[in-house]
């Protein structure tokens, strides 16, 4: 059983069980009675999105300096005892259940997908 980290709107693979989404805000122009069956996320968790400061601080990040800037203050906003214990519980999970997360990013290694996937494997989550 694993984790998978994936883009929201790409094609499913089989085993990647239910999709969750861990933006800030859903697709635009998609009804919400289509969210799932585009492919984009079956459940919305934006408790695990960057805030609005700190996913501008990631969009605009040019260098590694910037990127790592953004970095760290997503680091710190997961660890919060709310976001905290919310990996936690994800990272249990994936011992014995298949899911998803993700994010509209084309490039993960320029996503906070990228860091969740770090504070994942951190708390011993099985990943894919």
């Amino acid at each position: 059983m694993s984790i998978y980290i994936v883009r929201l709107g790409s094609a499913r693979s089989a085993a990647e069980g239910i999709r969750i989404g861990t933006v800030r805000r859903p697709p635009r122009g998609v009804p919400k009675t289509e969210f799932a069956r585009q492919n984009w996320y079956d459940v919305w968790y934006p408790n695990l999105a960057p805030s609005a400061e700190t996913m501008k601080l990631g969009q605009d990040a040019t260098t590694p300096p910037q990127w790592a800037a953004f970095i760290k203050k997503y680091r710190s906003e997961m660890a919060t005892p709310e976001a905290s214990r919310t990996l936690d519980v994800l990272a249990a999970l994936s011992q014995d259940s298949n899911f998803s997360l993700g994010c509209y990013c084309e490039d993960e290694t320029h996503c906070h997908r990228s860091v969740l996937r770090a504070l994942l494997a951190e708390r011993g989550a099985k990943l894919a």
